[in-house]
């Protein structure tokens, strides 16, 4: 059965543009991560993207995981509930350009509905101007939480570019 899928390109081109949504608990903690972690990634694009046909990945052997992970451009957060893993962004650094992919972005399921979404982005778009990006962009589709462009919009996000995808 074929279906339409809708994808949505956003970006944000300055700090001020930012709607921040601070994180409401001290519990909550976000860090980068130093090691490169291929099984840290693999963990959350596997049980955030279950429920959103993340599929792309599922294939990848480890040895691609760890060549993705170690390539100096990958950069992984990842947000933490004291020692409980939530939620986790890939930065793609695209140097020449002086923007920032936000590549992968998500929370676990069990962390909705506490405004955790809003909190995590904020803190993606603001550490992505730290880093010197002039740009910070990501996609989304209609396959993903319905929440989820919501959350790009309302964080200052702007809407450049859409298409209609068949599969």
């Amino acid at each position: 059965m074929k279906r339409n899928i809708n994808r949505y390109f956003l970006e944000i081109r300055s700090p001020q543009d930012l709607k921040e949504v601070k994180k409401d608990s001290e519990n909550y903690c976000i860090n980068r991560l130093g090691s490169k972690d291929f099984q840290l990634n693999k963990f959350f694009y596997k049980n955030i993207g279950k429920k959103y046909e993340w599929f792309d990945r599922l294939a990848w052997n480890e040895k691609k995981w760890i060549d993705y992970v170690s390539d100096e451009n990958v950069i992984t957060y990842i947000l933490k509930n004291s020692d409980d893993l939530v939620g986790y962004f890939e930065f793609i650094l695209h140097k020449n350009k002086k923007e920032i992919e936000i590549a992968y972005f998500g929370i676990l399921e069990e962390y909705f509905g506490k405004k955790l979404g809003g909190y995590l982005l904020s803190y993606a778009i603001k550490e992505s101007f730290h880093q010197g990006s002039r740009r910070t962009w990501l996609h989304t589709c209609n396959l993903d939480h319905e929440n989820a462009l919501k959350n790009y919009l309302a964080r200052g996000m702007k809407i450049f570019k859409t298409e209609t995808i068949i599969r």
